[in-house]
């Protein structure tokens, strides 16, 4: 069967049939399973992009006929994001960002937190859901179970142990590392029963599963959520923070200038409404006509045939990858794939440094993955159980710029357009790396931990379009 007619959406993502050079001298045609970090476009976004830019101009800054179709398309473009993971839009704002991180920062800044207010986190978070918080309260981490798991009865214990002074909590829709999803909304009720609010970081989440944050009034109910665009198949700088109306009303944006007043003088300010008072400076309309088509695409094509057709790709990758020996997968790695958990699978090769790994299936299978920690150090280390006195030692090192040692796991994760003829040949360069029958002779650069096939090079310059 060929990939098209086994996997209809892979015609919709722009790009699919790039070929790239590998360690010979020849071309493979590119696979690309590092869909955790980001995305490939769709054509619909390119197409909208494309049929938008003849009208682009200034938003909110112009009366001629571009700025008002520009405008339109900036603040429906508002209204979609909000729809699109169940917003109440009577009570909750919709604010437009570059990314996830700057989202999550812009949220820490806002919220009116302490110095000894706590912040339970949960152990998963990607850095730009932990750190963040580090620097405005106390951050106190839920721990994990053996699998990669939220554990529970330690959120609940914390939640006992540190009421009421726990303000919020901060959880991810997915993990980007294991796949796993929490339970967010027996999370929300939780977080409510004692007084406080959650955050969600739902960057991994929008792309695979239907999300609703639900009406204010549900006990269930999610007070902070944030998506990105570039992990959504519309890679044009755009996410969304979504978030109670009055936490945004009260009190100075973070960021002051174009944009977020209505008036000011040599001495007072009058804010503007949202959510421009929180988008300072010229608005990325653009990204924002991107986004929106991303959103209109999942909506005609149905979450149904995405969370189908991915966890066939997951089900299928998991079963074949335990063929090969000398191979660790973290997390469940149960044949029979959980409900709570997406296509996103960290391996380790015995003998083998994760970054090695990664090199071989990029310079000789034409496979991009990603390898390391995924900007989630401390769910990491746990995961790998690496102990305190090693986890000092490569502090040391990182300080002198010594890279090569650094613990972590290589990672597969699947998109619309992945086929199971990709995972075959995924396995067949995993084999040949577990025989140790690759071909290069492979280096390391200490300074960054990156392997590169000795005497092989790539002029990528050649591949830049300016």
């Amino acid at each position: 069967m060929s990939q098209s007619k086994s996997n209809k959406l892979r015609n919709d993502i722009a790009g699919i049939n790039v070929k790239v050079p590998v360690l010979g001298g020849s071309h493979k045609r590119f696979i690309y399973f590092d869909n955790a970090a980001s995305t490939p476009p769709l054509k619909s976004v390119l197409r909208a992009v494309e049929e938008f830019m003849p009208y682009y101009a200034s938003v909110h800054r112009g009366s001629g006929f571009k700025s008002l179709v520009s405008t339109r398309a900036y603040e429906e473009a508002h209204r979609l994001a909000g729809e699109f993971v169940g917003a109440d839009l009577d009570n909750q704002t919709v604010i437009f960002m570059k990314n996830t991180t700057e989202a999550l920062n812009k949220l820490a800044n806002r919220l009116p937190l302490k110095k000894d207010s706590i912040v339970l986190c949960s152990l998963l978070e990607h850095h730009s859901n932990d750190l963040p918080w580090r620097f405005k309260a106390k951050v106190v981490h839920i721990e994990i179970d053996g699998e990669g798991r939220l554990d529970e009865e330690d959120l609940e214990s914390k939640f006992e142990k540190y009421y009421p002074k726990v303000a919020l909590l901060a959880v991810t829709g997915a993990s980007n590392v294991t796949g796993f999803l929490p339970p967010i909304h027996k999370y929300a009720r939780l977080a409510h029963q004692y007084g406080c609010r959650i955050v969600v970081d739902a960057a991994q989440l929008a792309p695979h599963r239907p999300i609703d944050m639900k009406n204010s009034s549900d006990p269930e109910h999610v007070d902070y959520l944030t998506y990105a665009g570039h992990k959504m198949y519309a890679p044009f700088g755009t996410a969304v923070l979504i978030g109670d109306r009055e936490t945004f009303l009260a009190g100075d944006p973070d960021q002051k200038g174009g944009g977020t007043v209505s008036m000011t003088d040599r001495k007072k300010v009058v804010w503007a409404h949202l959510p421009d008072k929180e988008e300072a400076g010229s608005p990325n309309a653009v990204g924002a006509v991107a986004l929106a088509a991303a959103i209109k695409y999942f909506r005609k094509v149905g979450f149904r045939k995405v969370i189908t057709h991915e966890r066939r790709l997951a089900k299928y990758a998991l079963n074949r990858m335990q063929e090969i020996p000398h191979i660790r997968i973290y997390g469940d790695t149960r044949a029979n794939l959980p409900e709570d958990r997406l296509g996103s699978i960290p391996f380790n090769m015995d003998g083998e440094h994760h970054a090695k790994v990664a090199a071989i299936l990029g310079y000789e299978g034409g496979i991009g993955v990603r390898n390391g920690c995924f900007c989630a150090n401390p769910f990491m280390q746990a995961l790998l159980k690496i102990p305190p006195k090693k986890l000092k030692k490569i502090h040391q090192q990182i300080r002198q710029s010594h890279r090569a040692e650094v613990p972590g796991t290589v990672r597969v994760s699947f998109g619309i357009q992945n086929s199971t003829a990709e995972i075959d040949r995924l396995i067949k360069m995993l084999k040949i790396i577990s025989e140790g029958k690759y071909k290069g002779k492979y280096v390391v650069n200490h300074h960054t931990g990156e392997y590169h096939p000795k005497g092989f090079k790539i002029d990528l310059h050649a591949f830049l379009p300016f």
